[in-house]
């Protein structure tokens, strides 16, 4: 028997829920943005209204005001979208415990064993869930319905705002087939310019590709998005609650002002790698490749990655391997507006200490004493906060700066 997966979706989650407060503005354009004097000025989310302007998530806010003049900006409230979250998603659970957020603002849910319980109809049943979001919260969900999780996204996006689509295994080829091959989950900017090389412009034309000239061009991910396309996802959702190991973890940041000079980009790419590898420290998990994207003040991107042998959790190695990035494809006559620095690739630590092992019976000695530094940091940020030590050449941003307290903890 087929599985039963909901995708639900928040509509226009950010804005949606601002507009609770400010119900005056819900028939104008509307975006939630993040503050420009920080030079963080893009739009975060928007309302229908803003849609029909064009008006896009992740432009700067002044390309977003020259389309639509009109556009009423309002502040985020990052606390109160996570509460909200948190709370629709225990409702979820009234339904299911097969519950995986996928973000903030969406979740998908496994009902096939629990879809007799409340009426068998599992479109019926979806509608329910959208009647109960909106009465209690105020909010709009879409669901897509499907046998596998990958159609059932497809189907949340299908139609929006407050819609329910269903896909089903004698419907996918002609609803889902002739949408954009860039519809498709995990199908990147990457994938979808080999696609476009070799003719691959929908799903249906990935679906219908060669499986096994996918696995050439794209590895494990090729044939992967090939099953996708043809609906031979299985992949489960996630018990509520089961921690499911990270793929990649990166860090990005927008910086005050523009980092001029190899040295400046040295201290915003150490910075980051500091971050990133704190968090694989956290997370168990070893990289073995690291990509470096950098944007410049025109906003134009550039993005590389490399293989790391061995692997590794540790900041100093994450910014070398970062910077040798940064000088075989950027000019440092030029000004950086942001760095975003992802480890790729990840295996958990006690795998990749196998293979440190079976390569190198003596360990560098250099190389234990900077793990043994970085331990010691992680020490004194888990008792005084993530601020209170850093790499000594980071760019320094006052209002992000923490301080520990003094001996006895007092101020």
């Amino acid at each position: 028997m087929d599985r039963v997966i909901f995708h639900c979706d928040l509509n226009s989650f950010y804005a949606s829920v601002e507009l609770l407060s400010h119900p005056e503005l819900r028939h104008k354009p509307v975006a939630v943005c993040g503050d420009p004097a920080s030079r963080h000025g893009i739009i975060l989310a928007k309302n229908e209204p803003a849609k029909a302007f064009q008006v896009k998530t992740a432009e700067t806010i002044w390309q977003a005001k020259r389309k639509c003049p009109d556009l009423v900006l309002l502040p985020a409230h990052h606390g109160l979208y996570r509460e909200l979250s948190r709370k629709v998603n225990s409702l979820y659970h009234d339904y299911t415990d097969l519950v995986e957020p996928f973000g903030i603002d969406e979740s998908w849910l496994d009902v096939t064993g629990t879809l007799h319980l409340f009426g068998g109809d599992a479109k019926a049943l979806a509608d329910h869930l959208r009647d109960e979001v909106r009465s209690r919260f105020g909010l709009t969900i879409s669901v897509g319905v499907s046998f596998n999780k990958v159609f059932a996204k497809l189907g949340s996006d299908y139609k929006k705002p407050d819609a329910t689509t269903v896909i089903t295994r004698e419907t996918f080829q002609s609803m889902v087939w002739p949408l954009p091959v860039t519809d498709l989950l995990y199908v990147g900017r990457a994938a979808a310019q080999t696609f476009q090389k070799f003719g691959i412009h929908t799903i249906g034309d990935l679906a219908t590709f060669d499986r096994e000239q996918l696995f050439s061009l794209l590895g494990k991910n090729g044939a992967q998005l090939h099953d996708f396309a043809s609906g031979a996802d299985h992949s489960p959702v996630a018990p509520a609650g089961q921690y499911t190991p990270p793929k990649s973890i990166g860090n990005g940041y927008t910086f005050p002002k523009n980092l001029q000079g190899r040295d400046e980009v040295k201290a915003g790419v150490s910075q980051l790698a500091d971050q990133v590898a704190v968090r694989l420290r956290k997370h168990g998990m070893m990289c073995q490749g690291i990509s470096l994207a950098i944007r410049s003040p025109e906003f134009r991107d550039i993005s590389r990655q490399m293989r790391l042998d061995p692997p590794t959790d540790l900041a100093r190695e994450l910014t070398q391997s970062a910077m040798e990035l940064a000088d075989c494809c950027w000019n440092m006559a030029n000004p950086v507006r942001a760095l975003t620095v992802t480890a790729i690739y990840l295996l958990p630590a006690e795998a990749a200490g196998t293979q440190l092992d079976l390569f190198s019976a003596d360990r560098d000695k250099k190389r234990q004493r900077l793990e043994r530094l970085e331990e010691a940091m992680d020490v004194i940020r888990a008792k005084y906060g993530a601020g209170a030590i850093a790499p000594a050449s980071a760019p320094r941003d006052p209002k992000q700066e923490r301080h520990a307290p003094p001996p006895g903890g007092g101020m």
